[in-house]
């Protein structure tokens, strides 16, 4: 049985009211926010019995609201890059926000993260909605979008949909930074990391997919078998990972399977990942460097967490070899992911 519970937790000037939902089971205690649908905190259990919270974040709405790393929250109209922030659908060229040196990322300068999204309790869980009016962030259409957070036993699961007037690009994902060490954590080194995919997306320099589908065979990519994260990053060229792991072929079926393995073998944590979407983005909190002060005043630092973002493939409106990201009018976008927190 899970409980759930909210409460008011503070007001955005010129938006309105957040309010702090609580899920809870045995296993899992969850928050959310209404501001960007965001995770806030995740409390699990160590292979001891210790109950920590994982999930990065503040301590305080302000945080949350200035907050420019997406911390814990759904991102969307698209998620992670698009080339030049340019792109054609029916013959017309959209322009968009460079807010990624030349190219746009995670929906724009206000995207969903930033939205207050409207809430309402459902079994198990909660229930967010939100309108995107045609233009907003310069993209086409009127999108209608609700993402469902259910928590059952030890498995948090978010459900994504979405409606289009127009033909527009729509790639969802939730941006959580995870530790599984617990909050005193310094970094992620130490974790296991696995991820089931034969290939990957190489990226430019400005890390925008090359439009290469590349085998991961005797690579530092090939996390088809867990490997030490901190051990592997020394492997690569740059200063840790920031790239697609393609789950299936362009073309194939989109069935829900296992994607990735997190383990913290110190606390005893397991963190599983499935989900129906074709590509995940590993990502190593390269870009943190301790300026940002979260939860308990930390300052989080470079590899203090990794995000596990199920996607669609980066850049793919612009990319007709990818999967196609474009939404349709009387089409639905319908995406599942599942978190499901054990032990060793």
């Amino acid at each position: 049985m899970t409980q759930v519970s909210s409460e008011s937790w503070g007001q955005v000037a010129g938006q309105g009211p957040v309010d702090l939902w609580r899920l809870q089971s045995s296993q899992l205690q969850v928050e959310l926010l209404t501001l960007g649908a965001i995770i806030r905190s995740v409390r699990c259990r160590s292979s001891s019995g210790h109950m920590e919270d994982v999930v990065l974040g503040f301590d305080h709405l302000e945080g949350y609201v200035s907050d420019r790393r997406l911390f814990g929250a759904v991102v969307g109209r698209v998620t992670n890059r698009i080339a030049r922030g340019r792109f054609m659908v029916d013959g017309t060229e959209y322009q968009l926000d460079l807010n990624s040196g030349p190219n746009a990322i995670h929906g724009g300068l206000h995207g969903f993260n930033k939205a207050i999204w409207r809430a309402s309790a459902v079994d198990g869980g909660v229930q967010l909605s939100h309108v995107s009016p045609d233009g907003d962030q310069r993209y086409p259409g009127e999108v209608q979008v609700s993402v469902t957070y259910l928590l059952q036993g030890e498995t948090l699961s978010v459900e994504f949909h979405a409606r289009s007037s127009r033909t527009t690009p729509i790639n969802l994902t939730n941006h959580s930074y995870v530790n599984l060490a617990g909050p005193d954590a310094v970094d992620i080194y130490d974790h296991q990391v696995a991820v089931y995919a034969d290939s990957y997306l190489p990226v430019d320099e400005t890390s925008v997919p090359t439009g290469e589908i590349r085998s991961v065979q005797d690579s530092p990519f090939d996390l088809r078998k867990p490997v030490a994260i901190g051990s592997q990053m020394k492997k690569l060229p740059g200063s840790g990972f920031d790239h697609n792991f393609c789950l299936c072929s362009p073309g194939d079926p989109w069935s829900e399977r296992v994607v990735a393995r997190v383990s913290h073998p110190a606390s005893g944590r397991v963190l599983q990942v499935t989900t129906t979407q074709p590509g995940l983005q590993l990502y190593t909190a390269n870009v943190l460097d301790g300026s940002v002060v979260g939860k308990c005043g930390r300052g989080y630092g470079k590899h203090s967490a990794i995000c596990l973002e199920t996607q669609n493939w980066p850049d793919a409106v612009n990319q007709a070899s990818f999967p196609d990201t474009l939404l349709r009018p009387g089409e639905e976008y319908h995406h599942v992911t599942r978190y499901t927190f054990t032990t060793m």
